[in-house]
């Protein structure tokens, strides 16, 4: 019998990455509360509007724009919460991300706090300002919502109407709360916005401006999300699952719920603890928030720079060097096919006309692309096999992330065994939603212009997961034999700048190390957020959270 979630009472960004389901626009807002009661009756208001996790039957009965909320500590904090709940929340969602900066990698831990009082003179302003004072502050981000919408029509890069619609009405909620609520209109660089918008990288094709499910370093993105008990009918987990699930004995199972969702059981067949009183934390999550800049021009030029020598360390042409580096840097080529499918340039060119990626209709090879991303075959394949990194590097952007089979305690160096299992990662799974960002499509991007991804990570537990994850496999090295060398992609180079490529002294190519990398992501600011249920909001907005 197939597990069944209380769908009605989860909000539906736990649920679903909106972006597979025809959402490529998003607005995410933050606001501040001055006044208790004006501050549950907003919630009362808000809660009425969440978009829940209830299945969609068709396309038609979805709606055109989707609405969702969270809070960060001090936002529960101002909205009354009694202190005993507050104290028995976890350590890091009361910290708050700010404070966790050394252990994300988002501080240089070789200088004091003294001598870099201002090192977070990068962040937007209105992450500059979030948490300095007491919860009170008229800075303080207290609420995060999110709006996603669809396309209003199919070869434009615009919105539906419905967007702009839920913003007036967000904003007239905010004026009718007379101070008690309002939005903080320093997002952005220059802290000049109302909001932080995103939306998908659009191309022109022919004409047509299209979504594409691609961040601007030119990869496809976003392929790999776990699958979790409850989380689609039955008939759908079955294809899900597949890659995306946990890889048990046989074949995939999907994980289980609690690793994601407050008050089901998890890997460890236990229920994750939450503050009481419980009926308050069920069916909610946790939700670290991440606004990532990417330095398009360096991640250009230092692998164009790379390029050079390794054309001619492998006797191959500048851009084959230049596609290959990048897909080891990445563990998948731009397109999204696993190096663990095609390793070798030439099995990656007869992979992509098997199916259909290269079709000289770009539109054609779109469509392709999308339908390959979504099916299991993009997400169906293994490490163990590959221990010593032939085809997929250790060091890798998508080993490190999710290392798959690849840490079962029975593998061999040689990688002889065939019934690993990804039991020592299934408790490290994240849920990745959010969209990338930037200015309109057509523009000249560079270091300095505005994009990137917005990245907003769930999980059960922060620490656990999205931490762990980060620190211990994005900006340390140990756990894949690659020392003190971060991620590629996304970890910090200011000390680090080296990636290992190693080589296969059977087919005569030498290994290779990339010895320039620079600091390609940064974070330019972000907080921890609990993201409650529907019965959760209820609680909150008539001031019942009673922990007796």
């Amino acid at each position: 019998m197939s597990y069944r979630l209380e769908l009605q009472d989860i909000q539906g960004n736990l649920v679903r990455a909106y972006g597979r389901y025809s959402y490529p626009f998003a607005r995410y807002f933050f606001l501040n509360i001055a006044a208790l009661e004006k501050g549950r009756a907003f919630v009362g208001e808000v809660a009425k509007r969440v978009t829940t996790a209830t299945h969609w039957p068709d396309k038609a009965s979805q709606p055109q724009c989707t609405l969702n909320v969270g809070f960060t500590f001090f936002g529960l904090y101002r909205l009354g919460l009694p202190m005993r709940t507050l104290q028995s929340m976890p350590e890091e969602f009361i910290a708050g991300m700010k404070d966790r900066a050394f252990l994300l990698g988002d501080r240089d831990m070789t200088r004091s706090e003294a001598d870099d009082r201002d090192w977070d003179k990068h962040w937007d302003p209105i992450w500059q300002g979030n948490r300095r004072g007491d919860g009170f502050d008229a800075d303080n981000v207290h609420i995060w919502i999110s709006m996603n919408a669809q396309l209003k029509a199919e070869g434009t890069a615009e919105p539906v109407d419905a967007l702009e619609e839920m913003t007036v009405w967000l904003r007239g909620l905010c004026a009718s709360s007379e101070g008690g609520v309002r939005i903080l209109a320093t997002n952005g660089r220059n802290g000049d916005q109302e909001y932080h918008a995103a939306s998908a990288v659009f191309r022109d094709l022919g004409g047509m401006l299209l979504p594409t499910p691609n961040e601007h370093f030119g990869f496809a993105d976003g392929i790999g999300d776990p699958v979790f008990k409850g989380q689609y009918p039955p008939e759908k987990e079955k294809i899900a699952v597949i890659g995306r699930g946990k890889r048990m004995g046989n074949g995939w199972e999907p994980i289980e719920a609690g690793e994601f969702i407050l008050g089901h059981p998890d890997e460890s067949q236990e229920v994750p603890p939450t503050a009481v009183p419980t009926e308050f934390m069920t069916n909610g999550s946790f939700m670290a928030y991440r606004k990532l800049h990417q330095n398009v021009t360096s991640f250009a030029e230092v692998v164009g720079g790379e390029a050079e020598r390794y054309a001619a360390v492998m006797g191959i042409e500048k851009p084959e060097a230049e596609v290959t580096l990048k897909a080891k840097m990445c563990g998948r080529w731009p397109d999204g096919i696993p190096l663990a499918v095609a390793p070798t340039h030439a099995e990656w060119k007869a992979e992509q006309e098997r199916l259909g990626l290269n079709d000289p209709d770009p539109v054609k090879a779109l469509t392709a692309q999308i339908a390959y991303l979504r099916s299991p075959a993009a997400s169906d394949f293994r490490y163990a096999d590959d221990m010593m990194g032939l085809r997929t590097p250790g060091g890798a952007h998508l080993r490190r992330a999710n290392p798959r089979d690849y840490l079962d305690p029975l593998n061999k160096p040689d990688g002889d065994n065939p019934n690993a299992t990804t039991a020592l990662n299934k408790r490290r799974r994240i849920l990745r939603r959010g969209l990338p960002y930037g200015p309109p499509p057509g523009t000249p991007l560079s270091d300095e212009s505005e994009q990137g991804v917005t990245m907003m990570i769930v999980g059960a537990s922060l620490f656990r997961q999205f931490e762990f994850v980060q620190q211990q496999w994005i900006e340390y090295g140990l756990d894949f034999h690659q020392g003190n060398n971060t991620c590629p992609m996304i970890g910090g180079h200011e000390h680090h700048k080296r990636f290992a490529i190693p080589g296969d002294g059977a087919k005569g190519c030498p290994a290779y190390v990339m010895s320039s990398l620079k600091t390609f992501v940064e974070c330019r600011g972000g907080d921890y957020f609990f993201v409650p249920s529907m019965t959760g909001l209820r609680m909150i907005a008539m001031g019942i959270v009673d922990p007796t």
